[in-house]
């Protein structure tokens, strides 16, 4: 930090890294500073509920987003195990926790988001565990030994993600979820009861409809008291109930805050000269009507990071890209592209193998969303071409949208450009 303004990263996740890199690859040659709470290199945090869980202890640790030499050579100023705790908007200048002062021309907030706490009395003394880090895995790892009685709350996809470890490494998984049906804000039924279907075919105890009250420690064992009266003991617990966009920094600032931190299309905060991307912001998305959403997905970070650092640079481009989401549990692969939520009418195309792609249209026919579940990587291409459809705004005929027959490439190749 030799006292110029530069651009100034707050958060090495994803969305971070990616744009300290996109900045440099954009031309800007003045000072670049990325800032990490974690006192390590950045990591990708998608295997933390998968393959660092289902590995055996110290087999796997999550890949490093890029390493000291990369960052290096980029002229990247790493701080690690430090963190922005104010933003003097009048200086321009981020405040580090120890006092140190970052001058910046723009500064982007890459907070993230933490883990929802449970509301649940008895929790701080159960010793309820969560994932959301490295740390986090490696503890939950150690607990996943063969026959360990294993509770989750919540079976959205981290829930379910956690359970199909546990249940891989030999532990007795129960899984617990208020709502009716798992991952029921996101995956449509169908596809959500094939995964179901699929934890129960690996003796993975689902248990739908069903809220927890408290939680209590007994004999060195949690109890957890369900909402009917029954009760369950479990060895460890783990919640998955979501999680909260971490806004702390930004409302300190006085910035505007919405279900996240507000941004336009450009990713551009209440300040013209603060960014926010990835997890902790929410924003205006044009293929559905300008609908203010807030995603938590390993690619929309990695695209918003990218894109916020180029209009960090004056590129002044809208952010459109298709939003997209993907779970791996046991051998199926879930993915979804576009808002499943938004559809008006809904179109199945019944392949051969036995997979079904459920597509999401709106009243005038446009194509809005596409969901399929598969074994290994099985959907990944018909998934990818309906995005590109709807990134098209295209407005397929729905007999052959439906028509396996009919492939998914020559209806793009009808759809406008």
């Amino acid at each position: 930090m030799d006292g110029t303004p530069g651009m100034v990263v707050a958060g090495a996740g994803e969305c971070g890294v990616r744009a300290a890199f996109e900045l440099r690859e954009a031309g800007w040659t003045g000072p670049v500073t990325l800032v990490g709470a974690e006192n390590a290199l950045p990591y990708e945090r998608p295997p933390l509920s998968k393959s660092v869980l289902a590995e055996p202890e110290g087999a796997r640790e999550p890949p490093a987003l890029c390493e000291d030499r990369a960052l290096q050579d980029a002229g990247i100023e790493f701080l690690a195990g430090a963190t922005v705790t104010g933003i003097d908007r009048d200086r321009h200048q981020a405040v580090l926790a120890d006092g140190r002062r970052i001058p910046y021309q723009r500064l982007l907030l890459a907070t993230g988001a933490n883990a929802r706490r449970l509301p649940l009395a008895g929790v701080d003394a159960g010793g309820v565990r969560y994932l959301r880090s490295r740390a986090d895995a490696i503890v939950l790892r150690d607990r996943l030994r063969p026959g360990a009685r294993i509770g989750v709350i919540g079976a959205g996809f981290i829930g379910l993600e956690l359970a199909a470890a546990a249940a891989a490494r030999g532990c007795a998984v129960t899984v617990i979820e208020a709502a009716p049906r798992p991952m029921s804000r996101a995956v449509p039924a169908d596809l959500a009861a094939t995964v179901a279907d699929r934890h129960r075919q690996a003796g993975v105890d689902l248990r739908c409809g069903q809220g927890v009250e408290r939680l209590v420690r007994r004999n060195g064992a949690l109890l957890l008291e369900l909402a009917g009266g029954e009760t369950a003991e479990y060895d460890t617990v783990v919640a998955g109930v979501g999680a909260v966009p971490e806004t702390a920094l930004a409302e300190k600032a006085g910035l505007a805050v919405e279900n996240g931190v507000r941004v336009d299309d450009r990713l551009t905060t209440s300040d013209p000269d603060i960014f926010a991307a990835g997890d902790c912001c929410s924003f205006p998305h044009p293929l559905y009507g300008g609908r203010r959403i807030r995603l938590e997905a390993w690619r929309n970070a990695r695209d918003q990071g990218r894109a916020a650092a180029r209009n960090m640079l004056g590129d002044d481009r809208p952010y459109a890209a298709v939003p997209w989401f993907w779970s791996d549990q046991f051998d199926l692969t879930l993915q979804i592209a576009g808002l499943t939520d938004a559809a008006a009418r809904a179109v199945v195309r019944a392949r051969p193998d036995g997979v079904r792609i459920r597509f999401g249209l709106e009243a005038d026919g446009r194509l809005l969303s596409a969901a399929a579940v598969g074994p290994g990587n099985s959907v990944a291409k018909d998934i990818r071409l309906a995005e590109l459809l709807i990134a098209r705004r295209a407005a397929p005929d729905p007999a052959a949208l439906g028509d396996p027959a009919i492939p998914l490439k020559t209806l793009l190749r009808q759809a406008p450009s």
